[in-house]
């Protein structure tokens, strides 16, 4: 299952190549916390149910914090995927799904973590940028790494432009560790040095 904020364009990576035929995994849910979030709607057409606890309704994040555990417990997921989830959740949901919640980040962790790691990057200098997919834990994306791949930084790039070639390299990223854990690999495997790198 996923959980979505925003657009939700890597979630939309994932149902075009599940539609196709290119990625043997079945996605039970997509829940939001909020209830304009892009990703919904795109979840919607493809057919697949939808859900949302909406932080705005919660007195403290512990209690949406639950609240968001026990409905997607209640999907009995293999894996839950944040699709620019832009929430921390806490330690209930971590005690829940540790070790199979994953995470996408446009930087090259644990260099330039955080919302802003494309700018960040730039204003640093690098010449390599490029994506990361993680096990989600407590930190802000400090979780393990199961997959990098390098985006070189051209002259005359912006955030914008930069960002959006990183993108694309995410969304094949994903769409490869996805394919690798409905085949039977688990995330420790990625730790034994035999990690998928692409570029």
């Amino acid at each position: 299952m996923a959980l979505v904020s925003g657009s939700g364009t890597n979630l939309q990576a994932v149902i075009d190549a599940v539609a196709a035929g290119q990625l043997n995994v079945e996605i039970a849910a997509v829940g939001a916390d909020r209830p304009d979030a892009g990703g919904l709607d795109r979840a919607a057409r493809a057919g697949i149910e939808t859900f949302v606890v909406d932080f705005a309704e919660f007195s403290d994040r512990s209690a949406w914090n639950q609240a968001l555990t026990e409905r997607c417990s209640s999907y009995a997921p293999d894996y839950v995927l944040s699709s620019g989830f832009m929430r921390i959740v806490g330690e209930a949901f971590l005690a829940e799904f540790g070790g199979r919640y994953l995470n996408t980040h446009p930087a090259l962790l644990p260099a330039f973590p955080g919302a802003h790691g494309v700018r960040d990057a730039l204003r640093y200098g690098v010449k390599i940028a490029g994506c990361t997919v993680h096990i989600a834990d407590a930190g802000v994306d400090t979780g393990p790494i199961l997959a990098q791949a390098a985006v070189p930084v051209v002259d005359g790039d912006t955030e914008e432009t930069l960002h959006e070639r990183i993108k694309v390299q995410e969304r094949h990223l994903l769409l490869t560790v996805l394919g690798e854990l409905a085949g039977g690999k688990r995330p420790e495997d990625y730790f034994s040095g035999t990690a998928t790198a692409q570029s």
